[in-house]
């Protein structure tokens, strides 16, 4: 029996989701036929894709490797399609940024690079480090731009630009009238917080563990101008890239404190997966965002550190 694209599609929306029924009806199909489809894939391979447990399946570690290869071959076989139907000539780059790359740099590269490649399409997603990581092992996304942490050993991260965190406030925010600001200030505080995967606050409370301190999160959010509308309107203290809130800090609406020893320093990277092919659209991305970061070196704003 010859395995088919249909056969890789079912089998990854099966370990997606856990479930043969989610499957099913993810593809209109019945559940006996998801059933058998799982089961000729094991006959093919002479492997166990999957372990019940309860009422969930569990991928085994041979699914696993199955999983990698299947959703290479599905995206591979889904451009093909794309790019060779009738009408479609049209070359497409799946990019990805995590918020403070997205809301401060990646219009500007994305700009140039379609003025590169005017006839290639572009597909931007923006989301926090840990979720454009996920979405590049997935085959999702063909390149991105993070500030937070790359974990996974599939990936390839460059370095591209240096950036650094600060602590930010109203500048009538009791930190505001200190001379100075030490970390046991911090745990008498209520901070707004991005959201776990974001490297931002990642970055932060290793920061804050390290140091055996706590702090008090009277709220979580998702993006950078939640995060600024609680620092303006509720009077939290906030965590951002310098280059969100310089404009704010020189008009004088922020007052904001930075680490002298680097503890809240990262980098801008560019990523994609080891196995990617590295197409002419992938090399004219990078290019263009390192003409985008070498044109636009903000100035740093004097700031306060933390004692």
């Amino acid at each position: 029996m010859d395995m088919t694209i249909r056969h890789l599609k079912i089998f990854i929306g099966v370990a997606e989701t856990g479930k043969m029924n989610a499957a099913a009806k993810k593809f209109f199909i019945s559940q006996p036929t998801v059933s058998q489809t799982i089961r000729e894939l094991e006959e093919h391979y002479g492997i166990l894709l999957f372990e019940r447990l309860g009422k969930r399946l569990y991928i085994t570690e041979g699914g696993q490797k199955l999983l990698e290869y299947a959703r290479k071959t599905v995206e591979a076989f889904d451009n093909l399609e794309y790019n060779m139907s009738p009408g479609r000539n049209r070359a497409r780059l799946r990019i990805g940024a995590s918020v403070t790359v997205g809301t401060c740099r990646m219009p500007d590269i994305v700009r140039e690079f379609s003025c590169k490649l005017p006839t290639v399409e572009t597909y931007t997603y923006v989301g926090n480090t840990q979720t454009v990581e996920e979405r590049l092992l997935r085959s999702e996304l063909d390149i991105a731009i993070v500030e937070g942490t790359i974990k996974s050993p599939e990936l390839i991260a460059i370095p591209l630009e240096t950036d650094y965190l600060v602590l930010f406030c109203r500048n009538d925010h009791r930190f505001a009238q200190k001379k100075e600001i030490r970390l046991e200030d911090l745990q008498e505080a209520e901070f707004v917080m991005r959201e776990q995967g974001s490297g931002t606050r990642e970055l932060f409370e290793d920061f804050i563990r390290e140091n055996h301190a706590k702090i008090y999160i009277k709220w979580e959010v998702s993006c950078f101008d939640a995060t600024l509308r609680m620092v303006l309107q509720e009077n939290c203290v906030g965590i951002a890239s310098v280059r969100l809130v310089k404009e704010q800090i020189e008009d004088g609406v922020l007052f904001a404190v930075k680490n002298d020893m680097g503890k809240w320093d990262r980098t801008f990277c560019l990523v994609y997966h080891k196995n990617k092919f590295m197409s002419d659209a992938m090399r004219t991305f990078i290019q263009c965002a390192q003409t985008v970061v070498d044109q636009y070196k903000p100035q740093n704003p004097s700031l306060r550190c933390l004692k």
